[in-house]
């Protein structure tokens, strides 16, 4: 195989890899046995173990993937929906990914110990939400008074209220609080285009 070919072939079984790695985070509770997770993405495990030598390296793309997929959702949100609508539905995916990372937690928190992954999460979520935000006072639609740091770390304390047990029925009312909050005076709760 050619170099570039090569390199081709490698980059898409690293992100067969990675999609089905984030597949199975969502319904086998984190664990990610590496045997199953070859056998899911279609690659010999020889494959697997040259692209992540180990789970930790694994768990650490995983989050770096989930992390741009959040960060920069918000600007293709408001390609199609008006911002308030973009902003609810950057939450719940948002929320989504939260939900992910808690089954990652222990790995990550060695990960950040040890510098293999910088602390830029939050500054990133509060750059997406400001997107957005600064979208919508533009458009009249949301309140230009709201500091995106603050309405971040009201984020956070929905995901952290709601861990373990609470329904996703609690989550989503009150991630619906927080974009009640934000909307400006007088503009109605929209919904998703449905196309």
């Amino acid at each position: 195989m050619t170099g570039s070919a090569g390199r081709a072939d490698a980059r898409r079984n690293r992100d067969k890899i990675l999609a089905a790695a984030r597949g199975m985070l969502g319904t086998d509770g984190g664990s990610l046995a590496m045997e199953s997770l070859a056998r899911e993405a279609g690659v010999g495990v020889g494959t697997l173990y040259r692209h992540f030598p180990n789970r930790e390296a694994l768990i650490e793309a995983i989050y770096a993937a989930e992390l741009d997929d959040i960060t920069t959702s918000a600007a293709e949100l408001l390609e199609h929906h008006p911002p308030e609508v973009a902003l609810r539905l950057w939450m719940d995916r948002y929320a989504a990914f939260t939900a992910t990372k808690r089954g990652m937690l222990d790995t990550l928190r060695g990960s950040f110990a040890a510098g293999r992954i910088a602390p830029h999460t939050r500054e990133r979520v509060t750059a997406a939400f400001r997107t957005i935000l600064e979208s919508g006072v533009r458009a009249g639609t949301l309140r230009a008074d709201v500091n995106p740091e603050d309405a971040t770390t009201l984020l956070h304390g929905v995901f952290l209220a709601t861990v373990d047990g609470d329904v996703p029925e609690r989550s989503h009312r009150l991630l619906d609080l927080i974009a009640d909050a934000v909307r400006a005076p007088g503009v109605t709760r929209g919904e998703p285009d449905p196309g």
